[in-house]
């Protein structure tokens, strides 16, 4: 139930001074809320603000975009499969808008991914459909439709040493690639050190310390109980 949002600094004072945009708030929840009560408040603020830019704006593609995004964390941390189905077919109903869409092929990797990580493969399956397969394929999507993109790679890389743990060949491919890539925007350069930090344990093939890192560097990773 993972998506995108841009990266803002990380400082106590950045969520009010700038997070004035449903994808700076989002943000601001992902990686920056002490805990679970302040995440949720800050994802109902994202939901209220893409909502009065839709009703403005029907249609809007950013708008919908982080109100999926806000719905599929909300469900990460409920555990809402009400909301986890409603943000998926939010994220395939963009995907068919435009197939080439590499950040809505990246939100449908990370709603499978997440939820299978989250719940384990038989629950995830059973309760909400997620599956590997569905996951991976649109993770591989992402990364080709993204370019030269540091964004996608090293998102890419973490999610996919997470969910196998074992395959440390394809993640360094991906985390090699993100240390090197552009990074045009402030998620791009998040996305960039988060590659550097878990590239000494995949170069030295332990994938398991290259999955526990990952997991502290995606979003709610440092969330407080």
């Amino acid at each position: 139930m993972f998506a995108v949002g841009a990266m803002i600094a990380a400082t106590a004072a950045a969520p009010a001074a700038l997070a004035d945009t449903p994808r700076e708030i989002l943000t601001a929840a992902a990686f920056q809320a002490p805990d679970k009560k302040k995440a949720l408040a800050l994802i109902g603020q994202a939901i209220a603000a893409s909502d009065r830019i839709l009703a403005a704006r029907p249609g809007d593609r950013e708008a919908t975009l982080q109100r999926g995004v806000a719905i599929g964390y909300r469900a990460k941390l409920t555990r809402s499969r009400t909301d986890a189905r409603t943000s998926l077919e939010i994220f395939q109903r963009l995907a068919a808008q435009n197939p080439r869409d590499p950040e809505a092929q990246m939100v449908i990797a990370g709603w499978h991914l997440d939820a299978i990580d989250q719940l384990g493969g038989l629950m995830a399956r059973t309760m909400v459909g997620a599956r590997a397969d569905a996951g991976e394929a649109a993770l591989s999507r992402a990364v080709s439709l993204g370019g030269d993109r540091a964004f996608y790679l090293g998102l890419a890389a973490m999610m996919h040493i997470r969910k196998d743990p074992a395959d440390v060949a394809q993640a360094r491919r991906w985390a090699e690639a993100a240390a090197g890539a552009s990074a045009p925007t402030p998620l791009d350069a998040q996305m960039k050190r988060a590659a550097a930090a878990i590239l000494p344990s995949l170069r030295a093939n332990d994938g398991k310390a290259a999955a526990r890192l990952a997991r502290k560097l995606l979003p709610f990773g440092k969330l407080a109980d």
